[in-house]
């Protein structure tokens, strides 16, 4: 019998997405459940899958009765062994797989869901389960059968494990299908306002509310769709709602929670950083209505523990869409590369890009805002420090910012990410000063704060990936034709 505990992270490349649903339902009744629970509905996510290993996202919807703790149990069908898993614990023997919830997780109320990760190794096939029971009666989608029974639930035809994104018909590819296709994919994927893969069904991000502490995952409509805010808006009324984790998409387990304190402490508990409202950058996707993350001075978001992010002078990619009207003059709001013990570690251990107008470190022409890279004690505009004057102010309503890098070479890049195409502010060699080439990123992730937890800024994020290789300017194009088609309003 193997024995399993909480995990956070995947590990692995990713390599393809094949989602499959199942669902069901019934009446349930054992000794593990504190309620009962009438119906339920499991979704099942094969998320990316390598030579010998997968990673899988699974989302249990209660349909019946609130639970207070549940079990959820599953057959695999061929030869595979769970090796991590996070939001619970598990026990395997053989096939069978129970996975009970931890001290978080255990409360569903009725309509709600809850969500837990797990990376696994197969050997010859890697057949989605068929069916699955919580707290010992099979699911089957409904509070009744809608089924005939011995008949099994109708479910989508599964894509075959280990289809290379480029498969995906062109014109309905996403940012990350289209890095794939242009071998530079994506090693994290954080949206809170839609899905980055064309495949992707699984959760975008995570609520809790005031009122009891109670989180829910909010999930795109469909897959490849816009976040269902009506479920964030229903679990959330008559009180208020904070975003606790901003799912990584990318199926590495590269998600971004609350910042912890470095360099310079939060003003949250134990001096983490502050959580954003998650009412206070509502936006439209496609005409659906969605949530941006709202980061107000002390608000940060970090993964410091992440998987398949480039290190040292690694070669990396970024794009990130900002409100550009919403900014401030502090230090720092970016998103990407940083330390990985939240602290200063000098030249070099940073690549992220920043966005706002402090002069403190470099600055482009007009009076700001400007797209700039963090590389660590320096803002850079371009190869010098300071000013350069290729960089110039630009605020568009919403705005695609780019920064990448390889060795000794590296630019930035942006553009209105409701019209046109993207811009080069700069594309040379790595700034006149010491400590910068060699580059010696350490591979953390940072959101709307500084590698040391500088939280002095203010900004507002919408989605956001980082990419393992140096992207294309023609792939970067393909992808802000994707951002524009999404229709931000």
């Amino acid at each position: 019998m193997t024995h399993g505990k909480v995990w956070r992270r995947l590990a692995g490349p990713v390599a393809a997405l094949a989602a499959l649903v199942l669902i069901g339902s019934g009446a349930v009744g054992t000794p593990h459940a504190s309620a009962a629970a009438a119906g339920c509905q499991v979704d099942y996510t094969v998320s990316s899958e390598w030579p010998g290993g997968f990673g899988a996202n699974v989302t249990i919807t209660d349909l019946g009765d609130p639970v207070s703790s549940w079990q959820l149990t599953w057959s695999f069908g061929a030869s595979q062994t769970i090796t991590q898993l996070w939001n619970g614990s598990y026990t395997q023997s053989g096939a069978q797989v129970t996975v009970t919830n931890v001290s978080y997780n255990g409360s569903i109320p009725t309509g709600g869901n809850t969500s837990f990760g797990f990376n696994g190794s197969w050997a010859g096939s890697n057949p989605v389960p068929t069916s699955f029971a919580l707290n010992g009666t099979t699911c089957t989608g409904g509070v009744t059968p809608t089924t005939t029974p011995g008949t099994p639930p109708s479910t989508p035809p599964p894509t075959t494990p280990g289809t290379p994104p480029p498969t995906t018909p062109p014109a309905t590819r996403l940012p990350c299908d289209i890095y794939a296709a242009g071998n530079t994919p994506c090693v994290a994927a954080h949206s809170t306002t839609r899905a980055l893969y064309s495949a992707y069904n699984g959760n975008l991000y995570q609520v809790r509310r005031a009122s009891d502490n109670a989180t829910r995952n909010i999930g795109p409509l469909t897959a490849g769709g816009v976040a269902n805010a009506a479920a964030q808006d229903s679990f959330c009324a008559g009180t208020t709602c904070l975003i606790t984790i901003i799912y990584d998409q990318s199926g590495r387990g590269n998600h971004l929670t609350q910042a912890p304190p470095g360099g310079f402490s939060g003003p949250a508990a134990g001096g983490y950083d502050n959580l954003a409202n998650a009412t206070a950058a509502p936006t439209t996707v496609n005409g659906q209505k969605a949530y941006g993350v709202f980061v107000a001075p002390g608000t940060g978001y970090r993964n410091n523990n992440t998987n398949g992010v480039a290190t040292g002078d690694q070669p990396e990619g970024m794009y990130a869409i900002f409100d550009g009207t919403h900014y401030n003059g502090g230090c720092c709001f970016d998103y990407g590369n940083a330390e990985r013990n939240s602290r200063d570690n000098g030249n070099g251990t940073m690549e992220a890009i920043y966005f706002g107008n402090i002069k403190v470190w470099g600055y482009g022409t007009g009076n700001g805002p400007w797209i700039m890279a963090d590389l660590e004690n320096g803002l850079f505009s371009g190869v010098n420090t300071g000013y350069n004057a290729n960089d110039p102010s630009i605020s568009h309503r919403y705005l695609t910012a780019i920064v990448k890098g390889e060795a000794n070479h590296w630019a930035i890049r942006g553009g209105n990410a409701q019209s046109g195409n993207l811009s080069t502010f700069y594309n040379g060699k790595r700034p006149n000063a010491s400590g910068y080439n060699p580059m010696k990123k350490e591979g953390a992730i940072i959101l709307g704060i500084g590698g040391d937890n500088s939280h002095g800024s203010a900004g507002t994020f919408y989605e956001g990936v980082m990419t393992s290789g140096y992207p294309s300017d023609a792939t970067e194009e393909a992808v802000q034709a994707n951002i524009v088609s999404a229709g931000y309003r």
